[in-house]
């Protein structure tokens, strides 16, 4: 997938790139039904692409695939494409390449989803270890564009390098997220991402900080687990990581070789997926998980103190 890749980074290393740019890739791969939508925030406007590659199944499931980021740049603090931008890289290369494999004949079982935004222009914020980047645009926001009650699971990919919890050149994925728990690492997509990066496996720990809504002045090691606030789908993170921590507005910070292999796991994902060959999570468990202790959805809301 590094044509796909490098294709991305191309686009949307540019101090004028918008929607339409992607919209653009993506049509021109194939894919039919790309929406953009441009919203207006406090500090500028962003615009969100969401794409839906059709699958052949009706009934199949269908993936979410998520590319989350505050900015592809950080003009004009910043020159060109910084850390932050590899969930907008990921995620449209993805839409990329499954349009041209359906255009090609390799359509899936079922849907895939494709949902990211695009902003060059985007606020640099104080975060420790290393600065994160802001969006000209809230959370809720962001997550009422990109996540879709169509999506029966969600992988959420997020630049994740800015700390010392996972320090390995590569990727990593989380345990699964569904309404409030914190659920197992899924052995299905261990498998997967062995297969892909023809290496051990590297799973990014979380919190029940992570899992909890922006805004409520609590720490969160970055917005990576943001979308599963926001629905009742499993989700998992795909987070590109850095053996250093790298702040998310550094420029020059993006490798295309790393960025491929996550952006191949998610696509080996949606194969599996759409095909009934893989889980986010064991379904029976989850029951058995709630029926025993309840419901976690209050871990979806932002509190008592702050409803």
């Amino acid at each position: 997938m590094l044509r796909e890749i490098l294709d991305v980074m191309n686009m949307l290393d540019s101090a004028q790139v918008a929607g339409k740019d992607a919209q653009r890739l993506l049509e021109g791969a194939g894919a039919a039904n790309v929406d953009v939508r441009r919203v207006e925030g406090e500090t500028g406007a962003t615009d969100f692409i969401k794409a839906r590659l059709p699958g052949n199944g009706k009934n199949a499931p269908t993936l979410g695939i998520i590319g989350r980021l505050g900015g592809v740049g950080a003009r004009p603090n910043k020159i060109g494409l910084v850390s932050d931008a590899d969930g907008a890289i990921i995620s449209l290369a993805c839409g990329i390449k499954l349009a041209r494999m359906a255009r090609n004949g390799d359509r899936l079982p079922g849907d895939v989803m494709i949902a990211t935004h695009i902003c060059p222009r985007s606020p640099i914020i104080p975060h420790e270890p290393t600065p994160f980047m802001d969006s000209p645009v809230d959370m809720d926001q962001m997550n009422r564009h990109e996540v879709d009650p169509a999506m029966n699971a969600i992988l959420s990919i997020d630049t994740t390098k800015g700390n010392w919890v996972v320090n390995r050149q590569g990727f990593a994925i989380t345990p699964t997220v569904k309404q409030g728990y914190i659920l197992r690492v899924s052995d299905s997509l261990l498998d997967i991402m062995r297969v892909v990066m023809n290496a051990p496996p590297v799973v990014f720990p979380i919190t029940t900080q992570d899992i909890t809504p922006y805004g409520n002045d609590i720490y969160h090691v970055n917005s990576i687990m943001q979308p599963a606030t926001a629905t009742s789908s499993p989700v998992v993170g795909v987070a590109t990581t850095a053996s250093t921590p790298i702040p998310g507005c550094a420029s020059g910070a993006n490798d295309p070789f790393s960025l491929e292999m996550a952006a191949r796991f998610c696509v080996e994902v949606a194969k599996a997926y759409t095909r009934g060959e893989a889980q986010f999570h064991d379904e029976t468990e989850f029951a058995r998980l709630t029926a025993r202790y309840g419901s976690l959805r209050h871990l979806q809301t932002t509190g008592e103190h702050g409803q």
